[in-house]
């Protein structure tokens, strides 16, 4: 039989006995020091078979570009320590679009165009060049000095056939090539880009580009059928379709989506 003595615990170490001389003092709680405890919570938690049913935003900084298949925000990141070069293929208004809300977010807008006419109109807008975009002849663009406090995108309104533009993209200046349609230019620029976007194009064009984006055989066959408004945006492994949405004052500096300038 094994007998424990008073004052000792069946481990055989004492027990503790507060207030009385001479015996031992509590033990300090691990959490003695970091305060009082606070109110206790249940725990967050999911199962295994709810975790597919959790989904993060992808690029929910930077620039919304219109709505995707699901009516979600389709966000573009513009503004990269990295460089970023663009090519849409489609309608100046989209391109337009892009500018005025790049501008928007604070960054810097240079415009390198052989139609500055086409572009006035927005220059005037926002203040005579003055707040944020500033149009410039083709092979004119001067340095741009982009930073992380003042990122720049260079729109390049060049025509079929964009001469190599004296400024590129680099650290916090970004790049987006319009073309109108497909060009002995467009292999080249598609495969530097890290993005493209491609709005309705002939049944000729979109095999031709459905071959240099390795796109599926629906794609292929819905981009000759797409409204206006609407792009294909291709990433690297990604293909999104979103439709760009005007609000009122878009629509009344530049009208309404229209593929054809």
């Amino acid at each position: 039989m094994t007998t424990t003595t008073r004052g000792a615990s069946a481990s055989g170490e004492p027990e503790p006995s507060a207030g009385r001389p001479g015996r031992l003092s509590p033990r300090p709680s691990p959490r003695s020091g970091f305060g009082l405890r606070g109110p206790r919570h249940g725990r967050h938690s999911v199962s295994a078979d709810q975790l597919a049913a959790l989904a993060l935003p992808i690029g929910d900084d930077g620039v919304v570009i219109g709505v995707g298949a699901r009516g979600r925000p389709a966000v573009l990141g513009i503004n990269r320590p990295t460089p970023y070069d663009v090519v849409l293929i489609g309608g100046l208004w989209t391109a337009q679009v892009l500018a005025l809300r790049t501008a928007a977010t604070g960054a810097r807008v240079a415009v390198e165009t052989g139609r500055p006419q086409a572009w006035v109109q927005m220059v005037h807008a926002m203040g005579g060049g003055q707040n944020g975009l500033a149009v410039h002849e083709v092979g004119r663009v001067p340095p741009q000095g982009a930073s992380a406090g003042t990122p720049v995108l260079v729109v390049r309104d060049c025509g079929m056939r964009p001469p190599r533009g004296r400024v590129t993209s680099g650290p916090w200046q970004s790049v987006l090539t319009l073309l109108p349609y497909l060009s002995p230019v467009a292999p080249r620029l598609v495969r530097q880009a890290r993005l493209v976007g491609v709005q309705r194009i002939s049944p000729d064009e979109a095999a031709e580009l459905g071959r240099a984006l390795s796109l599926s055989r629906e794609d292929v066959e819905a981009l000759p059928t797409l409204a206006d408004g609407f792009t294909l945006w291709c990433a690297e492994r990604d293909r999104q379709y979103v439709m760009t949405q005007p609000t009122d004052a878009e629509i009344g500096l530049l009208g309404t989506p229209r593929r054809m300038d």
